[in-house]
């Protein structure tokens, strides 16, 4: 038909292929297909419960820890416990997040793709409640000593840099994101989150004075995770080759 719009031309597929953790990025929902009976197929009701739990799960370390200040069980100093633990937590959630491509490729573990953006907005928010804690109650809002820890001690310098990295992480995690972005750029900008590891089990371990061996132990975790995905990056970069070839 005369003035009909022309369809637009596909894009040509990159010979790279997809980035790393492409199918990991959130898509927006889709409609629900029906069966050939007419009705709608539901997941198993067990699955359902999984996202609620999941969420619940990421609560609890904050629970225990707010019943814990309210009997007075925090230790000799809390602040540096209640400083200790949500930094602790947001590097685990953070590890967590960044496990869920070994564990899928691994183990077949496909259902915790969809949990990933929950485990990353935890670490997230217990690294917020972190750096809360250490500019409200541990510095007392003094902006001069603040900025002058942050640039006397390198594991402060660390830590609010890596918080800043997370930020950008936590607000674009939607679905809605990846549209304004573009796939494509908004995998690139989420591979922070590596980033983001390194420098959590840096801080960790430089702030911890006499014994180092529980943050060596996420330092060796981080190392695996990342060295896993190096591994990958290379397997996919000699296929390509290969198919070029």
């Amino acid at each position: 038909m005369a003035g009909s719009p022309r369809p637009a031309a596909p894009e040509p597929l990159d010979p790279r292929g997809p980035p790393p953790e492409y199918h990991d990025i959130p898509e927006p929902r889709r409609p629900r297909h029906r069966t050939d009976a007419g009705r709608r197929r539901r997941p198993h009701p067990a699955r359902r419960l999984i996202g609620p739990l999941v969420i619940l799960l990421t609560l609890v370390p904050a629970v225990l820890l707010a019943l814990r200040a309210a009997r007075g069980d925090l230790g000799t100093d809390p602040v540096e416990t209640l400083e200790q633990q949500t930094g602790i937590w947001a590097l685990r959630f953070l590890l967590l997040s960044l496990a869920v491509t070994p564990l899928r490729r691994l183990a077949g573990w496909n259902w915790l793709v969809k949990h990933r953006r929950t485990l990353g907005l935890a670490a997230f928010g217990y690294a917020t409640v972190h750096l809360l804690v250490y500019f409200v109650i541990d510095q007392g809002l003094a902006i001069g000593f603040i900025v002058e820890d942050i640039a006397e001690h390198p594991w402060v310098t660390i830590g609010m840099a890596t918080w800043l990295m997370l930020l950008p992480l936590a607000i674009t995690s939607t679905a809605g994101w990846v549209r304004r972005l573009g796939a494509r750029r908004w995998t690139r900008l989420h591979q922070l989150a590596y980033l983001c590891a390194i420098g959590g089990a840096l801080h960790f371990t430089l702030s911890v004075k006499r014994d180092v061996s529980l943050p060596l132990v996420y330092v060796a975790i981080v190392a695996l995770l990342l060295g896993y995905r190096l591994l990958l990056r290379l397997q996919r970069r000699r296929r390509a080759d290969a198919a070029a070839a």
